[in-house]
Formats: C-alpha cells, sequence, structure tokens
C-alpha cells in the first residue's frame, strides 16, 4: 500500500504533463490542416517544377540549338 503514495501521483503529473503537451499543441495549430500535409505528401516535386508556377531559368544561347 505505501507503493501507492508514490505511483498515484506519478501517474497523475505524467497525464497532467500528456494533457498540457496536447493543449500545447492545439494553440500552436498543429491541427489545423490535416488534409493538405496528407496532399502534399502524394504531390511529386518534378510536376511542381514543371507547372506553370514552376521558377523561370535565364535562357542561354545553347539552349535555343
Amino acid at each position: 500500500m505505501n507503493v501507492l503514495v508514490w505511483l498515484i501521483p506519478a501517474s497523475l503529473s505524467l497525464g497532467a504533463l500528456g494533457l498540457a503537451g496536447f493543449v500545447w499543441t492545439l494553440r500552436q495549430g498543429q491541427y489545423d490542416d490535416l488534409d493538405g500535409a496528407a496532399w502534399r505528401l502524394l504531390i511529386d516535386q518534378d510536376d511542381l517544377d514543371q507547372g506553370p508556377l514552376a521558377p523561370r531559368s535565364a535562357k542561354t544561347p545553347h539552349d535555343e540549338l
């Protein structure tokens, strides 16, 4: 029974620490856009580099040959 004097406060403090971490992530906005991260994972980077919003590189005379 003496071990319960240590285990109950330890478990309550670990639970409070976990709850505080969860509330902190909520306030930081970690769960705002769950679908966007999933879709960004599926987009191929090569497709983005060749799309209409791709950065334009400077053309050299050798590119026209």
